[in-house]
């Protein structure tokens, strides 16, 4: 489900502007990646980094959503510590993880 890059609130499909705040709805584009559990702290930092992401969802090897992080946190550094820490935890349980990555056209 897309999201309003303004407001955050969630938008259907066909949505081309945003029932709450009236912001245009961007275009978004998933990409699925999978990664192994030493990588994954350091690829979620590096996404944030990118800028165009606006969520990130790792899901563990039978496709169970693990994590969700919005691109708002990704904005402010003191903000992601705790999303970092608990990725740390999740690659300590898992041996590989698939990414889910939404970025705005």
């Amino acid at each position: 489900m897309p999201y309003c890059t303004k407001c955050g609130a969630p938008l259907k499909e066909a949505d081309k502007f945003c029932p709450v705040c009236g912001a245009s709805a961007a275009k978004v584009t998933r990409e699925e990646y999978t990664v192994s559990s030493n990588n994954l702290v350091d690829r979620v930092a590096e996404l944030l980094r990118e800028g165009n992401v606006t969520r990130i969802i790792v899901k563990d090897e039978k496709g169970k959503q693990l994590l969700e992080i919005p691109a708002t946190v990704g904005v402010i550094g003191a903000v992601i510590a705790p999303w970092l820490a608990a990725l740390g935890v999740i690659a300590a349980l898992v041996t590989n993880c698939t990414m889910v990555v939404e970025r705005r056209e």
